[in-house]
């Protein structure tokens, strides 16, 4: 597969994998450019996983063809190894051996220079702020802790790409807002960063976003550009009675999605199907008192109509 363009990190066409009769990922195209920080949103089951480990070389696609920093992927998965990084969702390194020793082995995996290994390793423990629980264990450190120890063995043989998938589940928020700066400082340097998320507000923080939904790429742009190109509308309501409101609303033609958010319910519109006022009447028809306001739309948005269009298009 011939790849033209010199900035381009990740280039994958047709790419398949069925586990027996499950096809996880469909025919999936893809295209990172370097330094950009890409995410897959999608929930669970959506292939996210799957494709990152066939872009790692951990796993043969069924179909389609992928190169990564200019390899074909799987044949050239070896070469690979050495110039990515990969962290898991799951905490990955050793629990009984403490944060120094976690990145003194990964050192030595890597074959960095001895001379060199030891300041490197001291450095990422300052840089991650580790230096003040580097002999402590693995398995005693906190949630925050072992993401950030597991970043820095993810980065510290200075890889020109890094695989994250999902791994902010098991931390809290301020924890959270850290990583994702630390993120984007390895960008800044060049880093090519792909990561999946199930959280809104931190897809909304990638510089380029694909949806998947059932193994497919149903949406694919910078997150503002999706959130302006959104058809349809969004409004909000307060209702009298938001249980009753949005059983009856659900079912309504034209009405993509109700969700209740705090005291009043998010609606999401069709292009053209219906009004504010046209839904305040059958609102008002069915004893329910309603007053509706349009709202600007968001991510979350977006994603209910991407994945709710491509399975009605699978379902006709």
């Amino acid at each position: 597969m011939a790849d033209n363009h010199g900035d381009i990190t990740i280039h994958a066409r047709g790419l398949s994998r069925r586990f027996g009769e499950v096809l996880a990922v469909d025919q999936l195209d893809l295209s990172v450019r370097r330094g950009e920080v890409y995410g897959f949103l999608g929930p669970n089951g959506s292939g996210k996983s799957t494709t990152i480990r066939m872009l790692c070389g951990l796993l043969l696609p069924s179909d389609g063809e992928m190169r990564v920093l200019g390899l074909r992927i799987p044949e050239q998965a070896e070469q690979l190894k050495h110039r990515i990084g990969y962290m898991t969702q799951k905490f990955s390194l050793y629990e009984d051996l403490t944060s120094r020793e976690n990145l003194e082995f990964l050192s030595a995996i890597h074959s960095l220079p001895s001379r060199a290994s030891r300041g490197r390793v001291d450095e990422w423990l300052r840089h991650y702020r580790l230096a003040s629980i580097q002999h402590q264990l693995a398995g005693t450190l906190s949630g925050g802790q072992k993401q950030r120890l597991a970043l820095a063995g993810a980065t510290l043989h200075g890889p020109d790409l890094l695989f994250l998938d999902e791994p902010t589940s098991a931390v809290d928020p301020q924890s959270r807002r850290d990583f994702w700066d630390a993120l984007f400082d390895l960008a800044a340097q060049g880093t090519t960063i792909l990561v999946s998320t199930h959280y809104m507000d931190e897809a909304e923080r990638c510089t380029r976003l694909a949806i998947l939904d059932h193994g497919r790429i149903v949406a694919d742009g910078a997150p503002r550009a999706l959130i302006q190109a959104l058809p349809g509308e969004t409004l909000l309501a307060h209702c009298s009675d938001l249980r009753k409101a949005r059983q009856l609303l659900e079912r309504r033609p034209g009405v993509i999605a109700a969700a209740q958010i705090g005291a009043s319910l998010r609606i999401l519109l069709a292009t053209g199907a219906t009004t504010s006022e046209q839904l305040r009447q059958t609102l008002n028809t069915a004893g329910i008192d309603a007053q509706l306001q349009p709202v600007a739309p968001n991510l979350e948005d977006v994603f209910v109509a991407a994945v709710n269009a491509a399975r009605n298009g699978r379902s006709q």
